[in-house]
């Protein structure tokens, strides 16, 4: 079973707010006059520490490349304007929006490989543009990725930034993060935390995940449908192949099987053989009954071990009663859960290219067109989808007590209503996405005919 470490033993948060006083009395030298470690030597010490590791000296040439010491380069997002205020940052895409966790909470990724050097770089645009990104989601719960391979004495930020840096993040961007996964961890970054640690509050520390590999990334989200750097990608395998790491063999689907399967067979499998899933027709019910006026509905996580709790009682057929949990996140949670799992989208792979150009069709022939798309839909989506969209117009009609307008229903359910086959979801793809689910919302009892 995968591990990952997690920081714990932290201190409480301090009385006084003056950060730069607290490392005043940790008696620290100044970082910022010393040369830094470069990070590739430290990324190939900590793996020939493995057992399994080579020893005559080859590691530098199995693991990294000169040409990967340059910082990865990727064509600017098509829809990023030259006069963007963030353009010079944005075009690098250090920072990106990468869809859900396993959790619903909305994932941010950022990338070290992608960084310049330093010179190169406006960090304190940076920071703005970190803060301009999360700004549209902290209110919402949600996870940080952060994938420290490619960080080095080049492009590495100063000390003084990163204190900064953590001061400009006050409650509101601490309270709703959940998780900060730290992916190829280095003894650099584990003592960068160490320094840190008598400003970082317990509760804080406890957020912070250390993920050797991105094998075990996937017990909190699914990579494939991550914008993940390939020399991330080239410097894992190096790494499971150094270390002679077994790939985790695919889960066997059970009996009872209800996440991760087609609609088509769970309309098989169900005695009944009813249209609609089990897992929708409960959670659906339950935030009927106990969420419409439940501010936040769909924006919160839920316990994650009561998660895996409910998950694994509907795979086993072991009967839910959310009652039982009184908490309608949990359920909210589930049912999110549920149509990321699906094999296909909900809205199919066929529409997908559809879905991402309807920006180009007229405004007024938009709702049009997208009654036109979903006719398309198997017989057992377009059930499903009709009775998700109904559901959550009800959930909209509330939204001056749950706050979730048909707007902000889109920025939760859009990445889970669809996603691009074989390959990552990209950022300029997100916003089209949410866009037609926008509209899909508003708009529903246009687009569906009447019973």
């Amino acid at each position: 079973m995968a591990t990952t470490d997690l920081l714990v033993d932290l201190q409480d948060d301090l009385v006084s707010d003056d950060t730069s006083k607290t490392l005043g009395r940790l008696k620290l030298s100044p970082l910022d006059e010393k040369a830094w470690p470069t990070e590739c030597d430290d990324e190939l010490q900590s793996v020939s520490e493995q057992p399994s590791a080579r020893k005559d000296g080859k590691e530098r040439q199995l693991l990294y490349s000169d040409d990967e010491t340059l910082p990865e380069i990727v064509d600017p997002p098509p829809d990023l304007k030259w006069d963007d205020p963030y353009y010079d940052i944005a075009r690098r895409q250090i920072v990106e929006v990468a869809g859900d966790d396993n959790f619903g909470r909305k994932v941010i990724v950022v990338s070290a490989c992608r960084m310049p050097p330093s010179h190169q770089l406006d960090h304190t645009q940076l920071l703005k543009y970190l803060k301009h990104t999360l700004d549209k989601y902290v209110e919402s719960d949600y996870s940080v990725v952060y994938f420290h391979y490619g960080l080095n004495s080049q492009n590495k930020p100063s000390f003084a930034w990163l204190l900064e840096a953590y001061k400009e993040f006050d409650r509101k961007y601490k309270k709703n993060i959940k998780a900060l996964y730290i992916v190829h961890p280095t003894r650099f970054i584990k003592a960068l935390l160490v320094v840190f640690k008598p400003i970082i509050s317990m509760k804080f520390g406890r957020k912070i995940l250390y993920v050797n590999h991105l094998s075990e990334l996937e017990q909190y989200l699914k990579c494939e449908r991550m914008v993940i750097p390939q020399c991330v990608k080239r410097y894992d395998e190096r790494i499971q192949a150094a270390q002679k790491l077994k790939p985790q063999e695919p889960k066997k689907q059970l009996p009872h099987q209800q996440f991760g399967i087609s609609l088509q067979e769970l309309r098989e499998k169900d005695p009944e053989h009813k249209a609609m899933p089990l897992v929708m027709e409960q959670t659906s019910t339950y935030i009927k009954k106990h969420g419409l006026n439940k501010e936040g509905i769909f924006r919160r996580s839920a316990n994650v071990f009561l998660v895996k709790e409910v998950l694994e009682k509907y795979n086993n057929g072991v009967p839910v009663d959310f009652e039982t949990y009184n908490d309608v996140h949990l359920a909210a949670v589930i049912l999110k859960t549920f149509l990321r799992e699906l094999p296909e989208p909900l809205l199919t792979y066929n529409l997908y290219n559809k879905v991402v150009s309807l920006g180009k069709v007229q405004e007024n022939k938009q709702i049009e067109t997208i009654a036109e798309m979903i006719k398309f839909l198997p017989e057992d989506n377009y059930t499903v989808l009709r009775y998700l969209v109904e559901f959550l117009g009800e959930i909209a009609d509330y939204s001056d007590l749950n706050k979730m307008t048909a707007s902000n229903l889109a920025l939760v359910f859009g990445p889970a209503l669809l996603w691009a086959k074989d390959a990552a979801i990209s950022l300029n793809a997100i916003n089209p996405i949410n866009n037609f689910t926008q509209l899909l919302f508003e708009n529903y009892t246009e687009i569906f005919p009447a019973k």
